[in-house]
């Protein structure tokens, strides 16, 4: 789950992540659907789990055909693709020792 987070953020931090990866956000939400895939086995959570994953690969494959309506973010730059990592892994750090159990009810990691 490491890189899902860092992976979200440089869709509003462009730099040479997002130039490499494409869409960062899509790649970040399917790596999310299948580690939650992996990690859980029961119908609910497959049906959850699986119907983001069958999105964004849906959301991906119809990016090709789509025009680019302009988004406004950072302009591009390397310092970016640390702002984004360092903040990726800060992000991932509280939410899976402090947010997850509050906000999801299940505790990621035993302790």
């Amino acid at each position: 789950m490491l890189p899902v987070i860092t992976l979200f953020l440089p869709a509003y931090f462009p730099g040479r992540i997002k130039g490499s990866v494409k869409h960062p956000m899509l790649f970040s939400v399917m790596l999310w659907a299948v580690a939650h895939l992996i990690a859980t086995g029961m119908l609910a959570n497959v049906v959850l789990f699986g119907s983001f994953l069958a999105w964004a690969v849906a959301d991906r494959i119809s990016f090709r055909w789509r025009t680019q309506r302009p988004i406004p973010m950072a302009p591009s730059m390397r310092l970016n693709d640390g702002i984004a990592i360092v903040a990726g892994l800060v992000v991932y750090v509280i939410f899976e020792h402090w947010l997850h159990v509050r906000w999801i009810g299940v505790q990621p990691l035993p302790m």
